[in-house]
């Protein structure tokens, strides 16, 4: 190849008009070599996403165990000390297991795709952050076979529970450690990457929406997961070397783990929902076929939340005793952070407004996003208001909340972005019909699962009970059935949307959404193992 090559920003090519950087797919090891060693940004994309689908459905079954308990009062499968179990493990394998996964499985497949790099900074670390999950996920899992069970303190792991948990505990505090160390990892190799690898032409302001939201979420990232190392860490040690950071008996305080929690937890909250903002904002453009309305806002929005999310952590603790004054202090910053939420979400709408929009299954996971996380975000406002928090603290409202925010939030935003770049990355369309059929069983038997739960919140029904009084039974019937519903179509997203496009469907064309825009859609469908070996310039 002549070293004065010219580049233009569709793809590589050479002054003879041949295509480059695509021809090198013999260079790479296959059968499980490709796997367990790879370093190709693809290839740990796609081992992310599979993880992510396994947990997300080992952690659907355990939410089907759940509901499958609660669906008449009186205990009828399981017995208290296993459901708390049951509710424990499924927060921990879907927020660290499913959601978070996930989002790092994009961000490894797209953002050198969208940036024009031909890979990720740090390849062999970017191997060795996807290879400690499986070992905390079997930790997890394995957990449930510890004498006296997995751990049963709530995701949250709150003290003093969680210093008098058996060593299932334990295992559950290594495995979340091993998570965390591949976040980070994860994290520094995604700054990296977007400062230092962008084409040349491509300014930080003409950066895609999802490298921006990614690049601020990995910045949250490294902040606050050591936060999380400590506060388990300090638990660790009250279990088992004699301190008593926790221990109120001994001079320790069970509050100060909650502080030190929600530090993380709160920022870990935006952690799982920017990304999903940034998938939004790419999929709305290219099915309204118009800009993203207000870039420049988008990206300090984006920045606000993410800076906001640090001053709030305490408005899950309005009932811990803390003084009226912190109180007001986060129940005003809480009010606060909507209002660069409620400048995207007039962004998008914006977007919408006079474009020539069509309704394919991506279009649809992104509009009934916007329509179910405002929903959301709308009852995360009112649980802000100390006086009504304190009514509805711990009750089914904070459930539906935070369901209305996580599920129809980021794994309706998942669930857009597969249907956008999946014919990038199989190289086939999927089943437009079948696709349609999954959005419309998710949307439906979401709001079946999950809004009867503000009612049952409202009338006082506290959370994480294995029973219940008899009034709450109809409601709890209801969202039983949806839950059911909602798995079947999870399952059958798998069977007959995933593995169905993997195998065989419409061969894509480089570029099929005709109104999407970016590096991405310049290169082959499936994208070839290796794209931009020259990097394209952005003009």
């Amino acid at each position: 190849m002549s070293t004065t090559t010219t580049i233009d920003h569709t793809v590589g090519h050479d002054a003879h008009g041949h295509e480059h950087g695509h021809d090198h797919a013999h260079d790479h090891p296959t059968g499980y070599q490709r796997w367990l060693f790879a370093t190709n940004h693809k290839d740990i994309g796609t081992l992310y996403l599979w993880f992510a689908l396994i947990m997300l459905m080992s952690g659907g079954v355990l939410a089907l165990m759940i509901r499958s308990e609660l669906f008449q009062p009186g205990l009828q499968f399981f017995q208290p000390e296993f459901f708390n179990q049951l509710t424990t493990m499924h927060g921990l394998v879907m927020v660290f297991g499913a959601i978070m996964p996930a989002f790092v499985g994009f961000a490894n497949w797209m953002i050198p795709l969208q940036v024009g790099c031909a890979d990720m900074a740090f390849a062999r670390m970017n191997n060795f952050s996807f290879w400690l999950l499986p070992p905390a996920a079997l930790l997890l899992a394995g957990s449930f076979f510890a004498p006296g069970g997995a751990t049963a303190a709530g995701w949250t792991l709150y003290a003093p529970l969680s210093t008098q948990m058996g060593p299932g505990m334990d295992m559950a505090i290594f495995a979340m450690h091993l998570m965390g160390a591949s976040s980070i990892m994860g994290s520094i190799n995604i700054i990296v990457t977007i400062l230092n690898m962008r084409a040349p032409g491509m300014t930080l302001m003409k950066m895609p929406m999802f490298c921006w939201t990614w690049l601020i979420t990995a910045y949250l990232l490294i902040a606050v997961m050591p936060v999380l190392a400590g506060a388990i860490t300090m638990t660790l040690t009250d279990r088992h070397f004699g301190t008593s950071f926790f221990n109120a008996a001994a001079g320790g305080d069970p509050v100060m783990y909650q502080h030190i929690f929600w530090f993380f937890g709160h920022p870990e909250v935006y952690i799982m929902i920017l990304p999903a903002f940034g998938i939004v904002s790419q999929i709305l453009p290219a099915f309204a076929r118009k800009p993203l309305f207000g870039y420049a806002s988008m990206v300090y929005a984006t920045a606000s939340i993410a800076i906001l999310s640090f001053i709030v952590w305490a408005h899950h603790m309005f009932t811990t005793g803390m003084p009226v004054t912190s109180q007001l202090f986060f129940m005003y910053a809480t009010m606060l952070i909507a209002v660069p939420t409620g400048v995207k979400v007039f962004n998008w709408v914006a977007t919408m407004w006079k474009g020539s929009m069509t309704f394919e299954t991506p279009m649809l996971f992104s509009v009934g996003f916007i329509f179910v996380f405002t929903m959301g975000g709308f009852t995360g406002l009112i649980l802000a208001v100390t006086p009504i928090d304190i009514q509805l603290q711990d009750t089914y409202y904070v459930v539906a909340h935070f369901h209305y925010v996580l599920v129809a939030g980021s794994l309706f935003a998942l669930f857009a972005g597969f249907y956008y770049w999946s014919p990038k990355w199989t190289g086939h369309m999927y089943n437009e019909g079948r696709g349609k059929f999954h959005f419309w069983a998710s949307l439906i038997t979401f709001n079946i699962t999950f809004f009867p739960m503000h009612f049952l919140g409202l009338a006082g029904m506290p959370r994480r009970y294995a029973d219940y009084s008899a009034v709450f039974t109809d409601f709890n019937a209801i969202a039983t059935i949806g839950a059911f519903g909602f798995g079947l179509s999870q399952v059958y997203f798998l069977f007959f949307v995933i593995l169905p496009t993997i195998r065989g469907g419409a061969k894509a064309p480089a570029k099929p959404w005709d109104g999407a825009e970016g590096l991405e859609w310049t290169v082959p469908s499936p994208a070839p193992f290796h794209t931009f070996e020259i990097p394209p310039l952005v003009k």
